[in-house]
């Protein structure tokens, strides 16, 4: 019997590849392998870098969820707060203002560091595997990304060897104070821009050269004017869209770039006024354009961070307490591989060995710079850019060994101004470690193209200056599971999504483990109080945190100590006031919590009898 189906008359055979497809086939794979030949050293270092990168933080795998990074795992829980609030995303929850924590006032997402940009980039993986897997690959991937980016811009915009560019690079995106920042900091360490910022701005001033432009005409055919408009109009636009990108990943880190770029725009004027008069108009231009251009992206979203519901326009930090001592310059990390612990005295803490360059390589740098001179107008530029920067990173008032001198320090000229209050002094320090870099990378350079002594000797000695640097892995730590209550999901059962919550003890700047409770439901439910910067000090001045309410310091105290306090009708009643007003559905308190069968006899006096759901105590209010 034959079959009914119809006959489609006009179908294509399948076609088969001939000898034109083999050959195209060929040539595309050696074109490739062309290119891969080409680059190789290049591949070869950015290799090099991610592997150094995942050797640094390999203590946060196999399983991120279950490790923490022990010298900051509070900053850690933040971080992996925030990376999931930027996450949601995705799931069309976002705004500069979320109320999923500090219910029911919120929090201003602008106000806080919350490295937007990277986790809506990273959104996918962090709704995949958890926010503890996308902080663990920010971790390696901003230091390893750092010295790529400084790599490619030594070696093709300054044109340096590539030796010389890669220890440059390396001091870059591994030195002592982005190891340091890498405890938790993931808006310092994420400086991966900066070099695109550097190269626009470069890019710009030649483009405003008017003799540059006739020096790189072709001979005999004249220069139209247009070329060089066109190149500033494009590095306008380019430098708008990257630093808009920067502020919604770590504003403190462009506001470094920014000041430590004047700085060196202001040598250079001065060094070279001809330059200067040449490129003022077009490099002015520019930069009006490009400024122009930025603040309409980012008008409204600073305007929030100031000005907008739960807003700051200060810092919380004490610029006199978080100020880089002198003798740190010339210590070494304890992080590094000559470190030693008793450098940790000389500043805040393990997050903030932002100098710590050690003295053999300022020596080296010095030399450096006093070597170059005043051949290279970048060297020049980058030597007082380094003063400067390392000079307010000593705050308002120097300090030497721990003791305050008495000396005023040149950042006493900047305090107290907008955005600069934002700004801990010991940071500024951070700009100097690419300004060290590229000094570096002068010099070797033009060691290794010349001959005699120095060929060998200026690279030998940076790189044995280099060498006490290396870092050493991060330390990490286990941390407890997040409570089967929240990782299964049984907490729908006490709360409906997008309500409140209230962990007992609750979060706190101190205490912020609750936390990766909402991020491990990808904040799927709403949290009082927190871990985050508020307007909650005097006359609206910025702070950690807000002001705990009764219940809140009464059950805190309950965790800390495990003394039961006597319950009475006010204290049920407050505890009811304090209830309404974050207006919570539920209150939870998970197995393993400090002084957990105290918690649970004084949340009984003040609720009645709970509900066992899962590993946790539930009382619905």
């Amino acid at each position: 019997m034959s079959s009914a189906a119809p006959t489609a008359t006009d179908a294509e055979p399948e076609r088969i590849p001939g000898p034109a497809d083999r050959t195209a086939r060929r040539l595309r794979a050696a074109r490739i392998r062309a290119a891969l030949g080409r680059h190789r050293t290049d591949l070869v270092v950015a290799l090099f870098f991610a592997v150094s990168a995942g050797w640094l933080t390999h203590g946060l795998w196999p399983d991120p969820g279950a490790r923490t990074l022990a010298l900051n795992p509070a900053d850690q829980t933040l971080y992996e707060w925030f990376l999931t609030i930027d996450a949601r995303a995705l799931l069309g929850d976002f705004g500069l203002l979320t109320d999923r924590l500090n219910a029911p006032e919120g929090v201003n997402l602008m106000a806080n560091t919350t490295v937007i940009a990277l986790g809506i980039v990273l959104a996918p993986v962090t709704l995949m595997f958890g926010a503890p897997v996308t902080f663990a690959l920010l971790a390696a991937a901003n230091v390893a990304g750092t010295a790529i980016a400084w790599y490619l811009f030594f070696a093709r915009v300054l044109r340096a060897r590539r030796l010389a560019a890669g220890l440059g690079a390396g001091l870059c995106g591994f030195g002592p104070g982005m190891v340091s920042q890498t405890n938790s900091h993931l808006h310092m360490t994420a400086q991966w821009l900066v070099p695109v910022i550097v190269w626009l701005v470069v890019r710009l001033l030649h483009a405003a050269d008017p003799r540059r432009l006739r020096a790189a005409a072709p001979p005999g055919r004249a220069l139209r004017i247009g070329a060089d408009r066109r190149r500033i109009v494009s590095s306008a636009v380019g430098l708008a869209v990257t630093v808009s990108a920067q502020v919604f990943i770590g504003e403190e880190v462009l506001f470094l770039a920014a000041l430590t770029l004047l700085v060196m725009a202001m040598t250079c004027a001065v060094a070279d006024r001809d330059l200067a008069r040449r490129t003022l108009p077009g490099f002015a231009g520019g930069l009006a354009l490009a400024t122009g251009l930025a603040v309409l992206v980012l008008a409204y979203p600073l305007w929030f961070q100031f000005a907008g519901p739960q807003g700051v326009a200060d810092g919380v930090f004490n610029p006199r307490h978080f100020s880089a001592d002198l003798r740190s310059w010339w210590a070494i990390s304890p992080l590094s591989a000559a470190g030693s612990e008793r450098s940790a005295t000389l500043t805040t803490g393990p997050a903030e060995y932002n100098t710590f360059l050690g003295w053999p390589l300022l020596l080296v740098t010095v030399g450096c710079a006093v070597w170059l001179g005043r051949r290279r107008l970048a060297a020049l530029a980058c030597t007082v850019a380094a003063l400067v920067m390392a000079a307010l990173a000593l705050g308002p008032t120097v300090v030497l060994g721990g003791t305050r001198t008495g000396l005023p320090g040149p950042y006493i000229l900047l305090a107290g101004l907008p955005v600069v209050d934002g700004a801990l002094p010991m940071r500024f320090a951070l700009a100097v470690l690419p300004l060290v870099g590229a000094l570096l990378v002068l010099a070797v350079d033009r060691a290794l193209r010349g001959t005699g002594l120095t060929r060998r000797l200026v690279p030998a000695a940076v790189g044995v200056a280099l060498l006490p640097l290396v870092p050493t892995p991060l330390p990490t730590v286990e941390r407890p599971p997040v409570p089967e209550f929240v990782s299964g999901g049984h907490w729908r059962a006490c709360v409906e999504p997008g309500g409140v919550l209230v962990p007992v003890p609750l979060p706190s700047p101190k205490d912020p483990w609750p936390m990766r409770w909402a991020a491990a439901a990808d904040a799927a439910f709403r949290l009082p109080e927190g871990f985050f910067i508020g307007p909650y000090g005097r006359r609206g001045t910025a702070v950690f945190g807000n002001y705990p309410r009764p219940t809140s310091l009464l059950l805190a105290e309950v965790a800390r100590r495990g003394e039961r306090p006597v319950i009475g009708p006010e204290e049920r009643r407050q505890a009811a006031r304090d209830m309404e007003f974050w207006n919570a559905s539920c209150v939870a308190l998970a197995d393993g919590t400090p002084h957990a069968e105290s918690l649970r006899i004084t949340l009984e006096q003040l609720y009645g009898p709970g509900t066992r759901i899962a590993d946790a105590w539930t009382w619905r209010v």
